[in-house]
């Protein structure tokens, strides 16, 4: 098999997302560590449970909205059951799933975390780019997104992170 290497405007490209994705993780990590003392992939599990109806949802459906293995996920719901912003329930139509459920506390803790939250997420991208550009990323990204979840599932390899069985990452 001969390698297909990358031409010197697609390396260009990869660097320059490799550097702005890092970058931004470390800012919103930053921030979030600073005025919630947790890191982003905490805020998110609080946010896209705030986003479910009744605050809950499947720990499945939430390791795969979150694109993170289940094992990492449940790490994360651990942690925060302990500072009591989560909670786990049983899963009234699966006997062998639970739902992760954001607790009062939880909220509280997002209401006070997401006005911080935003203004990074929007000083760090949203202020740099004009409404084409907006709409550009959007479009980047949803069709990695879709190619790389059509691929694992055209192949049934195990290959997405919500899917695997193992804990290693």
């Amino acid at each position: 098999m001969t390698t297909r290497w990358l031409s010197p405007e697609e390396q260009r490209a990869w660097r320059s997302y490799l550097a702005a994705s890092w970058l931004l993780e470390d800012v919103i990590d930053r921030q979030l560590q600073q005025e919630a003392g947790m890191p982003h992939l905490y805020y998110s599990v609080l946010a896209n449970l705030s986003d479910a109806p009744g605050h809950r949802m499947r720990m499945t459906d939430l390791a795969e909205t979150l694109k993170i293995t289940r094992s990492r996920l449940t790490y994360a719901v651990t942690r925060l059951e302990k500072d009591g912003t989560v909670r786990r329930e049983g899963c009234p139509t699966d006997k062998r799933g639970s739902m992760a459920v954001l607790t009062d506390a939880g909220m509280a803790l997002l209401e006070r975390t997401a006005p911080g939250h935003v203004e990074t997420v929007r000083a760090s991208v949203f202020d740099h780019l004009d409404p084409e550009q907006v709409a550009q990323l959007e479009a980047i990204c949803t069709r990695i997104t879709e190619a790389l979840q059509g691929d694992e599932e055209q192949s049934g390899c195990g290959a997405l992170p919500w899917r695997r069985r193992s804990s290693a990452e």
